[in-house]
């Protein structure tokens, strides 16, 4: 669209291993530390990855607010509600007369718990020698069930509960594809306000999986990191001793709104989302192309949506996990993209501070993106100690690095082969 609405951010809530809000967060961010740490939430004595990166000093009705159903909530619901609290604030939308018809909602949430305790031990009341007696199973099931706990494991529940907080009426949905979840619901809740169908969003999304089902599908996949004695190390993006991602969960919520109104109102400016490119694979359920095929596309898309050239691009926030593959086809596709300016574009991986927050990484990463561009410094990759030949890029070694960003690209890539980019700027550049 060459007439479409400009899209700026004004709010900003961050739920993550790293803290709790903005400040906290950037703070951990810019003098690379890590928010890797053994895993509490239960016992993973059994597990090959026993590290995970943990949301900590969360207190959902101190963040939300008291509320009948706090208990019946998922932890991707009430990181939500928290997150969206937290930027609403930010935003400074509390007394603004809004047209609730014009506020929506887009996230890219994860499933809650799935109860795996529960369910393991309904089956252990229910067994007779080694065999579930399914009549004992089913009367045991019927009498513990608790229908609301049940169905706020839905990951469109978050929407549910922050359309009718801030009575949000307008467009609302959740996407789930994968790691790329919340990064596409900014793009698409973008694409909302710049056609007129919205004026302001919330865009974002929430995610934990640190459960023992969750967990368990990780390491059967050999996708995460086994370096158990020294946990902080153990999310090292590009680095040649790199041995998989470190699961971690939290929520970010990005407050979208069309540029003309929020400057009309006097609002506080993070920067702009200039660009959205997305793309498939079409290769494996795991495994990104290895020529790194849809991750070229997805980010040549945004940049062809943004209506820059790719050398004008300062910052690239990778999706960069730690894994083998990952790493290596994400440092070919920048370089297919980029060609000799992939040399002197600064490229880092906030995954080796917080790990990897699944549906909701995305978002978070967009937001680290427009804090770069605001506050003129860039977070590093830490834990770089051992160059790979196969990643040879700036990545941002070890050290936060001063430099002045106008435009950063955000990279989203998730299993399945479903890539998402985003191109945000400095407003007025």
């Amino acid at each position: 669209m060459t007439d479409r609405r400009g899209v700026v951010i004004t709010g900003m809530g961050l739920i993550t291993p790293l803290g709790i809000g903005v400040e906290e967060n950037w703070e951990s961010l810019v003098n690379g530390r890590s928010g890797i740490g053994r895993l509490t939430q239960f016992d993973a004595s059994g597990y090959p990855t026993k590290i995970a990166g943990q949301v900590k000093g969360f207190n959902a009705e101190k963040m939300v607010g008291r509320r009948d159903d706090l208990g019946s909530l998922g932890v991707h619901t009430q990181f939500s509600l928290a997150a969206a609290r937290l930027a609403y604030g930010d935003a400074g939308l509390a007394g603004c007369p809004l047209d609730p018809v014009r506020v929506g909602v887009y996230l890219g949430c994860g499933e809650g718990d799935p109860s795996f305790m529960w369910l393991a031990q309904r089956i252990c009341e229910s067994l007779q020698g080694d065999k579930v007696n399914m009549a004992t199973f089913l009367r045991r099931g019927i009498e513990m069930l608790n229908s609301r706990k049940d169905i706020e494991y839905e990951p469109n529940k978050p929407v549910y509960h922050i359309a009718n907080m801030y009575n949000a009426q307008g467009p609302n949905s959740n996407c789930l594809t994968a790691c790329a979840a919340s990064a596409q619901a900014v793009g698409e809740a973008a694409c909302m306000i710049a056609r007129g169908d919205a004026d302001i969003m919330f865009a974002g999304g929430a995610h934990s999986m640190i459960h023992p089902m969750g967990l368990a599908g990780f390491n059967l996949l050999t996708a995460t990191s086994t370096r158990n004695d020294d946990p902080e190390k153990a999310s090292r993006p590009f680095d040649l001793k790199r041995d998989g991602f470190v699961l971690a969960e939290g929520a970010g919520i990005l407050i979208l709104e069309e540029e003309r109104s929020a400057g009309a109102r006097g609002a506080k400016i993070y920067g702009e989302l200039l660009g959205y490119g997305c793309s498939a694979d079409a290769y494996r359920i795991t495994d990104i192309h290895p020529e790194g095929r849809g991750a070229a596309q997805a980010m040549q898309n945004a940049i062809r949506d943004a209506g820059i050239r790719p050398e004008q691009v300062d910052y690239i926030n990778a999706h960069g996990t730690s894994t083998q593959i990952n790493d290596k086809v994400e440092t070919l596709a920048i370089k297919k993209v980029f060609l000799e300016h992939s040399t002197k574009v600064a490229v880092s991986s906030t995954k080796s501070m917080m790990g990897h927050l699944i549906a909701a990484a995305g978002v978070v990463e967009a937001a680290v993106c427009l804090l770069a561009i605001g506050r003129g410094i860039i977070p590093p990759t830490i834990n770089q100690e051992f160059p790979d030949p196969d990643c040879d890029l700036d990545y941002v070694p070890n050290t936060a690095r001063e430099a002045s960003v106008r435009i950063a690209l955000s990279n989203s890539f998730g299993f399945g082969g479903q890539n998402v980019c985003l191109v945000l700027a400095r407003q007025g550049r």
